[in-house]
């Protein structure tokens, strides 16, 4: 049996790795020359972290993972923390720990496990038709490729997935712009072994250590589409939009590197149900494109992988079967996953600013428990909890 994955991030690799794991051969067919991952960083939590652990790579993870052992919110204006508590409940709870890594490096990783001379890159997909016994893809270089099935692992841009709907999707502006990067540790800033967030005015302000003695940082800002900002104006912007913010907040602007930085307008896109059209499946951000709210989208993707090998493997009525059992698993899941971004982020970013006080009111008295109550209710959601 052979895989035609379209796409070589985070999904499609894990899914290539996945399925070669249960002896089925897959081609990995990648737009861009070269690979260079959206955002510096990703925080792994458990359900994702266990999903690599069951593909291989449970060692060579925790040589990326930063030591995020507590979770800290500070009062946006004097650094105050509002609350400070440990993650250790939470992991002995769920069975793993959360690992914040650099993107760069767990792409390295994922390509180093399945070899990156299986994947061929510069072949943007251009369309895609079954027969009664198999799929091919065709790419703009005018090449094709033919297998049993195909994932459509194309992100959030897919090319793929109208095919699968039968309609095109619009992706929605969640309302917020996203500055991420990575920057030398500076306990000053913050601890090097906490996620540290500053929150205030409907922003926020985040640091995550992940491996080399580094802080992966964002700064969230709710505005509205499209302004003329880039890498050119990055610290200025930062400043003007954190002007009077804590020192540590002053502090992280100026040791950014602003032509490291990224700069993101959030989307997501409506979650809907259909997953699968005969021999082909939507799989990570082409089937359900989400906020980066509650640190699921890798997750996520990571999930899919497992579930698509393990409904292959399992199940012997043919592959069409077998997808559809993947989307049964998949849909209920997923569609949780993007909504509770989505009410996360609405709260976080003053979608109602009443609302958010509320929360800023409440984090004062936070013990941990009803923060960890929630991150553990998503992470044993997962298939392998």
């Amino acid at each position: 049996m052979k895989a035609i994955i379209i796409g070589g991030g985070i999904g499609g690799l894990c899914t290539a790795i996945a399925l070669k794991r249960i002896g089925i051969d897959a081609e990995v067919f990648e737009a861009v020359k070269q690979i260079k991952p959206v955002g510096a960083a990703i925080s792994i939590w458990p359900n994702g972290v266990k999903c690599l652990n069951y593909l291989g790579m449970k060692e060579p993870l925790r040589q990326l993972g930063g030591p995020m052992q507590y979770m800290a919110y500070q009062e946006y204006l004097h650094g105050q923390t509002l609350t400070r508590f440990s993650l250790d409940p939470l992991v002995a709870s769920v069975g793993e720990r959360p690992y914040p890594v650099a993107r760069a490096e767990l792409q390295a990783m994922l390509l180093a496990t399945y070899g990156d001379h299986r994947v061929q890159f510069g072949k943007r997909v251009s369309g895609v038709e079954e027969t009664p016994d198999g799929v091919s893809a065709w790419f703009e270089d005018g090449s094709q490729a033919q297998g049993d099935f195909l994932i459509a692992a194309d992100g959030t841009h897919s090319v793929i997935r109208p095919y699968v709907l039968g309609h095109q999707v619009e992706r929605r502006y969640a309302g917020y712009v996203n500055w991420n990067g990575l920057v030398t540790i500076d306990e000053t800033i913050a601890p090097a072994n906490q996620w540290t967030t500053f929150v205030g005015e409907g922003k926020r302000v985040s640091l995550m250590p992940v491996s080399g003695n580094r802080f992966y940082f964002f700064f969230d800002v709710p505005l509205p589409i499209g302004l003329p900002e880039d890498r050119t104006t990055a610290r200025a912007d930062l400043q003007r939009y954190f002007s009077g913010w804590a020192e540590p907040v002053q502090k992280l602007i100026a040791a950014i590197d602003p032509t490291a930085t990224n700069r993101i307008e959030i989307h997501d896109i409506e979650p809907f149900e259909r997953l699968v059209r005969g021999r082909v499946a939507l799989l990570g951000d082409a089937g359900h494109s989400t906020t980066p709210d509650i640190g699921q989208g890798g997750c996520a993707a990571m999930e899919d992988a497992v579930v698509l090998a393990i409904a292959l493997q399992t199940n012997s009525l043919g592959v069409e079967d077998a997808l559809l059992r993947y989307q049964e698993k998949r849909s209920y899941r997923v569609r949780d996953l993007v909504l509770k971004a989505r009410k996360r982020c609405d709260v976080t970013h003053g979608k109602e600013m009443a609302v958010t006080h509320d929360w800023y009111e409440e984090l004062k008295t936070e013990t941990g428990d009803r923060i960890l109550s929630g991150m553990k209710e998503t992470i044993l959601g997962g298939p392998l909890a």
